[in-house]
C-alpha cells in the first residue's frame, strides 16, 4: 500500500462538477492499493499517517501529528501510485491491485480511519476526478508498506 502525503492548507475533489469532499488545514492522503496488500497494511499506514509529525509546534519544529491538532485528511485514491515506467514509455499496473480488491481495501482504510475521532473526507473510488489542493509548506512524504 503506497500513499503519497501531502500538508495542506485546503484541498477538495469533485467529480463530474459535483464536490465530493474538502478540508481546510490537514492532510491530504493519495491511496495507492497493491496487489498483494491486506489488513495489515491498512492498520500499518493509518497508524502512521494520523500520527506523522509533520505539523510545526511552537518552534517550529516538526513535532506534531494531525491527531495532535484534530486536523483534518482528505483520502483520495489513486491507483497509479503503482505505475512502473521503468521499461517503455507507457506505464505499466502490474503490481496494482485489481478494481475490485482495491475498492473493498480502500473502503477498510477509510473506516480505520473513521476511527480515529479526525474529520475525514474522500472522493470517490474508480471515477475521473478534480484535486485542488494549496499544499503547506510545500510537505510531500511517500509512504510504502513494504518499506515497514
Amino acid at each position: 500500500m503506497r500513499a503519497l502525503v501531502q500538508r495542506v492548507k485546503k484541498a477538495k475533489v469533485t467529480v463530474k462538477n459535483n464536490e465530493k469532499g474538502s478540508i481546510n488545514e490537514g492532510l491530504l492522503v493519495f491511496l495507492g492499493i497493491g496487489k498483494d496488500d491486506n489488513k495489515e497494511d491498512i492498520n500499518y499506514l493509518v497508524d502512521k499517517i494520523i500520527n506523522l509529525r509533520i505539523f510545526e509546534d511552537e518552534d517550529e519544529k516538526m513535532n506534531l501529528s494531525a491527531l495532535n491538532l484534530k486536523k483534518e485528511i482528505l483520502v483520495v485514491s489513486q491507483f497509479t501510485l503503482y505505475g512502473d515506467c521503468s521499461q517503455g514509455r507507457r506505464p505499466s499496473f502490474f503490481e496494482a491491485a485489481s478494481p475490485e480488491k482495491a475498492e473493498k481495501l480502500y473502503n477498510l482504510f477509510v473506516n480505520e480511519m473513521d476511527n480515529s475521532e479526525l474529520n475525514i473526507e474522500t472522493g470517490e473510488f474508480k471515477a475521473m476526478m478534480d484535486v485542488e489542493l494549496v499544499n503547506d509548506g510545500p510537505v510531500t512524504l511517500w509512504l510504502d508498506t513494504d518499506e515497514k
